[in-house]
C-alpha cells in the first residue's frame, strides 16, 4: 500500500503494532489519524477528560502487560493528560501517549492551542519524541513502542504535528513500518549462583515480589521456587498476587500498615530478597529492615538498584529469568527438601506473628458499629469477591488503605490501585478499562467519595458502552485521609477544605441510567452488592462509613518526611 500521508503512516504503523483498543478524546489535530482508522479493526473508547482516556490507557498496560495507547490533541488536551502520565512514570507502567499539536510552520505564530508540549512533558516520561517527516511516522510510532515496553516499562510521549500528519511523503520510497519485538531476558549466571548460596546459608529468608515479577510474568517459576524451598514470599504493588495469598508460604502483601507477618518478617530476616521491588514509602524507605540482614536486590534497571538502603548483592536481571536459573540451582544441588526443613522454623514463627496481628484487626472486620467501620466494608467486599478472576480496583486515600490491609489476592493482576504517585481519580477510568477487556469477568470498584468527584462523567461513558461493572464509594462525607491527618498533627480538622457533606451519588447514577443503592447498616453491604451485580447494568452503592475512624495511612501520612509540622 502506498503511504500517501503522515496521518495514514499513523495508522498503518498501529494496525501493524496490533494495536487493539485507542483511548482517545477528541480534537481537531487528530483528525488526520481518525479518518484512517475508520474503517479498521482498531476500536475506540471516548472518554469525556482527556485524564480518563491516559488513565484507561495505563490500566491497559498494567492488565495487559503491554503499552495502552491515548490519543489526545494540542494544548489543553496534552495538559489534561499529565497527572496519570506522571503516575504510570511512578508505577513503571507501559503506556504511549501520542498527542497531535500545532503545525510546525506554524509554530509562534499565535495558532489556536500552541504552546511548547515537549520542554513540559519530558521529565515526565520514560522518553519523548516528536517526528518532523511525514515519511518517518512509523518509525516513530515503533521507537515509542518499543521504549515503553522494554527493560522498566514506562510512559513514553510522541508528539505528532497537524501538518506532519497531513503532509506527503517527501520520498514516498523513504516510508517505512517497523516492527520491531523486545523482550528483556537478561540474567547475572555469576550472581544467581551467589544468590542461591546465600540462600543454603540463610535461616530466616524473605522474598519480595513485586511490579518487576508481574511484568516479567514470573508467577509460575515464583511459585515453584517457594514449593521447592519453602521460603516465605510477600507480594507488592503490580506484583500482589503473582504467587496466592492463598499459597501456604506467602504472607499476603508486604505492607508495614496491613494485619499480618509482615514487620515481624523485616525485622527478624537474616536475608531480604528484592524482586523488582522498590524500597519506597511503602516500605518505610527500608527503615523496619533488619540491619544486619543480607539484602538483594534484583532488578531490571540497574540505576534503581541501591536506592535508601546499601545492597550486599546488586543484581541487574530479569525477574522470571533470574527465578528460572535459581529454580534449575536448586534442582541440580537437589538441597530442596533441605531447606524446606531448615526455613520450617521460620514459616511457624511468621504463621505465629501473622495470627496474632490478624486477631487483633479481626473485631473491627466483623464490627456491626453504625455508622459503619471501614474495614468492615473492606471485609465484606473481599469476602464477596471469592472468584480467581473477580477484577477489585480501589481509588481514594483512606479508602485504598483499608482496602489493602484487608483484600486477599488470588490471582495476578486482577488489583489495581493508585500506587506510588497517589493521585486520585484514576479509579472509574481504571473500572471501566477493566471491564472493557473483560467483559465476562466481574469489576468492582471501591472508592472514597473525594476521588469518586474526578472523573464522575466517566459514568455516562460506562452506562453507553454497556459496561456493568460496581463502584462500592465508602462516603465519609469528606477528604477523610487529609482531615484525619489534620486531626493526628493539629487536634482538629480544617472543615472549610476538608468536608463535603452528604452527596447521593448513587442518585446520580440513577439519573444517568445506572442503578443506585444507598446502605447505612453494616449487614446491608452484601445484599447490596449482590443486587447490583445481578441487575447487569453500571451500579453504585453509595456506604455510609464512620466519618471518625482514622487509618494507619492517615496517621503515617502525619508523621512522615515534608508532612511533619
Amino acid at each position: 500500500m502506498e503511504i500517501k500521508t503522515g496521518g495514514q503512516a499513523a495508522a498503518q504503523a498501529l494496525i501493524a503494532h496490533g494495536i487493539d483498543t485507542i483511548f482517545t478524546l477528541s480534537g481537531g489535530h487528530l483528525n488526520p489519524i481518525y479518518v484512517n482508522l475508520e474503517d479498521s479493526d482498531i476500536r475506540y473508547f471516548d472518554t469525556r477528560h482527556e485524564q480518563a482516556a491516559v488513565w484507561m490507557a495505563e490500566a491497559y498496560g498494567r492488565f495487559k502487560r503491554k503499552p495502552g495507547v491515548a490519543l489526545v490533541t494540542a494544548g489543553p488536551g496534552f495538559t489534561n493528560a499529565l497527572t496519570p502520565i506522571a503516575s504510570a512514570m511512578m508505577a513503571a507502567t507501559p503506556l504511549v501517549l501520542i498527542s497531535g499539536c500545532v503545525g510546525l510552520n506554524m509554530v509562534e505564530k499565535l495558532d489556536l492551542q500552541d504552546m511548547r508540549q515537549l520542554p513540559v512533558i519530558e521529565p515526565m516520561v520514560k522518553k519523548a519524541f516528536v517526528c518532523h517527516k511525514p515519511e518517518r511516522v512509523g518509525e516513530f510510532i515503533d521507537m515509542a513502542l518499543r521504549e515503553a515496553a522494554s527493560g522498566r516499562p514506562g510512559p513514553v510521549y510522541l508528539e505528532l504535528p497537524v501538518d506532519v500528519l497531513n503532509g506527503a511523503p517527501g520520498d514516498p520510497n523513504a516510508v517505512k513500518i517497523p516492527v520491531t519485538k523486545v523482550e528483556s531476558r537478561i540474567v547475572d549466571h555469576v550472581k544467581v549462583n551467589q544468590l542461591a548460596e546465600l540462600i543454603a546459608g540463610a535461616k530466616k529468608p524473605v522474598l519480595v515480589a513485586g511490579s518487576g515479577a508481574w511484568y516479567s510474568d514470573a508467577g509460575a517459576v515464583l511459585t515453584e521456587l517457594v514449593d521447592k524451598t519453602h521460603i516465605p514470599i510477600f507480594t507488592a504493588s503490580n506484583g500482589r498476587g503473582v504467587v496466592s495469598d492463598l499459597h501456604p508460604n506467602c504472607f499476603s502483601g508486604m505492607s508495614p500498615i496491613r494485619p499480618g507477618a509482615s514487620i515481624h518478617a523485616s525485622f527478624g530476616t537474616d536475608l531480604y530478597i528484592l524482586l523488582g521491588f522498590r524500597i519506597n514509602l511503602f516500605s518505610m524507605f527500608g527503615d523496619t529492615i533488619n540491619p544486619e540482614a543480607k539484602l538483594v536486590q534484583v532488578d531490571i534497571q540497574p540505576e534503581e538498584i541501591g536506592r535508601n538502603r546499601r545492597i550486599d548483592l546488586p543484581i541487574h536481571s530479569d525477574i522470571r529469568t533470574l527465578v528460572e536459573e535459581l529454580n534449575l540451582i536448586i534442582d541440580k544441588k537437589g538441597n530442596g527438601e533441605t531447606l524446606k526443613k531448615q526455613f520450617a522454623g521460620w514459616n511457624d514463627e511468621l504463621k505465629q506473628g501473622e495470627a496474632e496481628t490478624l486477631a487483633q484487626s479481626q473485631p473491627l472486620w466483623e464490627s456491626d458499629a453504625n455508622p459503619i467501620h471501614p474495614l468492615r466494608l473492606s471485609r465484606e467486599i473481599d469476602n464477596f469477591l471469592d472468584r480467581d478472576d473477580d477484577i477489585l480496583v480501589t481509588d481514594g486515600g483512606d479508602t485504598t488503605v483499608w482496602m489493602n490491609m484487608t483484600r486477599t489476592m488470588r490471582t495476578a493482576g486482577h488489583f489495581l490501585e493508585y500506587g506510588l504517585f497517589g493521585s486520585l481519580g484514576g479509579g472509574l477510568p481504571n473500572a471501566n478499562a477493566a471491564k472493557l477487556l473483560y467483559p465476562e469477568k466481574r469489576v468492582l470498584l471501591v472508592t472514597g467519595d473525594g476521588s469518586m468527584g474526578f472523573n464522575f462523567m466517566e459514568y455516562e461513558r460506562a452506562i453507553k458502552r454497556g459496561l456493568s461493572h460496581v463502584t462500592v464509594i465508602s462516603n465519609d462525607q469528606g477528604w477523610g485521609m487529609i482531615r484525619h491527618s489534620q486531626v493526628v498533627k493539629l487536634g482538629h480538622s480544617i472543615d472549610s477544605v476538608t468536608h463535603l457533606g452528604n452527596v447521593e451519588y448513587h442518585k446520580f447514577v440513577e439519573a444517568m441510567g445506572g442503578v443506585g443503592f444507598l446502605v447505612t447498616e453494616p449487614g446491608d453491604i452484601r445484599p447490596a452488592i449482590e443486587e447490583a451485580f445481578a441487575s447487569g447494568k453500571t451500579a453504585c452503592v453509595n456506604v455510609m462509613v464512620d466519618p471518625d475512624v482514622i487509618s494507619p495511612g492517615s496517621m503515617a501520612l502525619a508523621q512522615v518526611g515534608a508532612y511533619k509540622m
